[in-house]
């Protein structure tokens, strides 16, 4: 059986020991660490399947040292956690190049969760800009265009478009888009909700050679026309 190693970057210690004797049990190799500073060394210098950074550490916080990593070509998949629970905070940590947010307090068996399902997930492109046809979208700018024309688009559309354009062309299924987009709420984001918000992103988007397809049982994926 393939060791699972995991990198916990936790200032609380009595938080670390918590992860740390939890995810043990559960059959990962941990390393730990106390600061951001020893965050991006292990980060840079070993392999991880996964990783689980907390936002405010000394040194460097979470979100400075996935900044750092992911400029440098890292693709650990990183889970931030942080007790932000904003959607312009979440934006932020997303932007920087983090896999997934979860905010404190949280329950083991769902951050043990979210550690399995982003051990199967693509790994990100980590492109400056997204694209697809003639559609752009910069993910630290939040800003779109269609050709040379801007779409303006509500960051939950704008959470939507880059999850899709980051996994395109693989499929996105309605839960992974209602734990991208409402975080936090995730579990009551109804399919008619996240259906309505992919419908007025289509439409914003209806005269670029890129579309959002729906594929009947499973979710959406973005492609050309």
């Amino acid at each position: 059986m393939k060791v699972v190693r995991v990198l916990i970057a936790e200032d609380d210690g009595a938080l670390r020991d918590v992860l740390g004797r939890g995810l043990l049990e559960a059959g990962y190799s941990v390393d730990a660490v106390v600061d951001g500073i020893g965050a991006e060394s292990a980060l840079r210098t070993r392999e991880y399947e996964v990783a689980v950074l907390d936002w405010r550490m000394p040194g460097l916080s979470g979100v400075e040292v996935i900044e750092r990593v992911r400029g440098a070509g890292v693709r650990t998949p990183i889970l931030l956690l942080t007790a932000r629970d904003t959607m312009v905070d979440k934006v932020q940590g997303l932007n920087a190049g983090a896999d997934d947010y979860l905010i404190k307090p949280f329950e083991f068996g769902e951050l043990l969760a979210r550690l399995n399902a982003l051990q199967r997930r693509p790994a990100l492109r980590l492109e400056n800009e997204l694209r697809c046809g003639d559609l752009t979208f910069d993910p630290r700018s939040r800003q779109c265009t269609v050709g040379d024309q801007p779409v303006a688009l509500t960051l939950t559309e704008g959470a939507i478009l880059e999850l899709l354009l980051r996994r395109s062309p693989l499929v996105v299924t309605r839960e992974a888009i209602a734990h991208h987009a409402w975080q936090q709420t995730y579990r009551t984001a109804a399919s008619n909700t996240i259906e309505a918000h992919v419908t007025r992103l289509r439409s914003k988007l209806r005269a670029s050679t890129a579309e959002i397809q729906t594929v009947r049982g499973l979710g959406y994926r973005m492609a050309t026309r």
